[in-house]
């Protein structure tokens, strides 16, 4: 056992295990003798250091892992309210605490423990195999209570994603048996938090298919919250067979009452698709332009683009009729996709980059017959993410969701 004056320390890399680091705090010097004293004959793997009060305490408390606290000290007993104890269970969680009483004041150990300490020794009563044993077990007490902390918030934290993942990526609501759905969503990051980015298809009593690809502005659970509402809201007025201009109206005006900052915005690519799928209507708020596979190839579906909700508040929604053909694959995407970095240069990806890798996918895959077309789709975006994600060197910076929507006139496409 080493025993150091109190000083604040440096902290220093851990290379191996070492001696346990323990601060006591104790004014009386007797006292503080007798602890060292213990430790060393109880050959106790342990560096002691020793402040006089809480005060001086607190500088010293960031290196070691537990503390020895006499509850006889000035700052540390107040009308028994134990609030030395009560600040290091607050603002030093990390710590084993074992506190010493006075036989006097042994009921005070149990209410010690009841506000955050490991554990509690009474003076006078204690030999040094006790007191090294005591360190031990409430360090390691402490230990295991911070890993089940962090076990239950981990649980927490995954139960509150998987909710909100469903409400930002649903199961489409499709009939057509010649309609496919393919999907892929990454968060950014290499993180497990949710963003904002959401997606949903839904196929009306009158055959037309809606399909929306959105993207709220940043990343964390309000945006993923936010981008939930705007999804259900997107789908309930679908369902109720809104036009396509009282659908984003509707959107927009959720959005500017439910977001928590004024500067919070969300583009949409909202694509409607009539009952005889050789043709649709392209809204764009913000959104990056979809991408159509067809017989002839890749290309960029184009319609004017109008401000994205919360930006401004926009009255007209402005829309393109676009032909799509007897089978093709409809690809929506946030802009996740597209701003990944090429190399380590600043030159981003774009949307023409993205059109390239895919004609090079297509130029690599065999024909395949109507009914693979969801096969081959899924091969499609699992590929392209994977590949944007090894252009960029590593995890993307943003999310990133992408959706195909695919079409094949003979059913089972």
């Amino acid at each position: 056992m080493v025993t150091h004056d109190a000083r604040p320390a440096t902290a220093h890399p851990v290379t191996a295990p070492g001696p346990t680091q323990v601060l006591l705090v104790e004014d009386d010097d007797a006292d503080a003798l007798l602890v060292e004293e213990l430790l060393l004959d109880a050959a106790a793997a342990v560096t002691l250091h020793r402040a006089r009060s809480l005060a001086e305490a607190k500088p010293l408390l960031s290196s070691v892992t537990c503390v020895l606290l006499d509850l006889g000290l000035p700052d540390t007993r107040e009308l028994e309210e134990l609030p030395g104890v009560r600040w290091l269970a607050e603002h030093m969680p990390r710590l084993a605490v074992v506190v010493l009483t006075g036989v006097a004041d042994e009921h005070l150990g149990a209410a010690a423990v009841r506000a955050g300490a490991q554990d509690y020794l009474v003076k006078g009563q204690v030999d040094g195999p006790l007191l090294n044993r005591v360190i031990r077990y409430a360090v390691e007490r402490r230990r295991s209570e911070e890993i089940q902390s962090q076990l239950r918030e981990a649980q927490i934290y995954a139960r509150e994603n998987s909710r909100l993942e469903r409400g930002l990526l649903p199961s489409p609501l499709l009939w057509d048996p010649r309609l496919t759905v393919a999907t892929q969503y990454r968060p950014g990051g290499g993180q497990m938090q949710l963003g904002g980015d959401f997606f949903d298809v839904i196929e009306a009593a009158d055959g037309w298919v809606h399909a929306v690809v959105g993207d709220v502005c940043g990343r964390g659970p309000e945006e993923a919250a936010l981008g939930v509402c705007l999804r259900v809201a997107w789908r309930t007025m679908v369902l109720a067979g809104r036009p396509m201009a009282d659908v984003l109206s509707a959107v927009q005006q959720v959005l500017e009452h439910e977001r928590h900052e004024e500067r919070m915005f969300a583009t949409l690519c909202m694509m409607s698709i009539a009952p005889d799928r050789s043709h649709g209507r392209l809204h764009l708020a913000g959104h990056p332009q979809p991408l159509l596979i067809g017989p002839g190839g890749v290309r960029e579906l184009v319609a004017p683009v109008s401000p994205p909700p919360g930006i401004s508040h926009a009255r007209d929604w402005p829309s393109s009729e676009v032909a799509l053909g007897d089978g093709w694959s409809l690809i929506m995407y946030t802009d996740g996709l597209v701003e990944g970095r090429i190399g380590e240069g600043p030159e981003r990806l774009g949307s023409e980059g993205l059109t390239d890798i895919i004609r090079a996918f297509l130029g690599s895959t065999r024909v395949m017959r109507p009914a693979e077309r969801k096969q081959r789709d899924e091969h499609l975006l699992g590929w392209l993410v994977g590949h944007v994600r090894e252009l960029n060197g590593g995890d993307l910076d943003d999310d990133l969701a992408v959706l195909a929507l695919g079409f094949s006139s003979t059913a089972g496409g």
